[in-house]
């Protein structure tokens, strides 16, 4: 598979999943075009608002050190989940704003992969031409 290293990653990052509550972890990797690497986990919190998803922690980091949509060409989400599972509502509205539709999101849970886009996980999307 050509993004198995990325995966990889993800997986690695999953070991500082922060989970406490919900035992339920989760790494993503994201991979600029330029070949770098940023890595997320799920950070779990008390507030349960105050957690974030490792999905955004990743993208967050990327966008942190300047990278923005058309620099980013994957992103991996991995969990240590029985099924294969995609990211949650709030993350595919971020990642609906924070990637173009071309860019590649390989989920994993260790089994069974799939190789999706923007418009596979949240079609009909809000997006900042709705508001404009």
């Amino acid at each position: 598979m050509k993004y198995q290293f990325l995966v990889d990653e993800a997986f690695k990052a999953m070991e500082n999943a922060y989970a406490p509550y919900s035992n339920y972890h989760v790494g993503a990797c994201v991979l600029t075009k330029d070949g770098t690497k940023f890595i997320g986990a799920n950070i779990e919190n008390a507030s349960f608002g105050a957690t974030n998803c490792g999905e955004r922690s990743a993208i967050f980091a990327a966008y942190s050190h300047g990278y923005r949509q058309g620099d980013i060409e994957a992103i991996a989400i991995v969990t240590d989940g029985k099924i294969l599972a995609g990211p949650c509502g709030i993350c595919r509205q971020v990642l609906s704003e924070l990637l173009n539709d071309e860019t590649r999101i390989l989920l994993s849970n260790g089994q069974e992969f799939a190789d999706k886009t923007i418009d596979d996980l949240l079609p009909m999307r809000f997006t900042k031409e709705d508001v404009l």
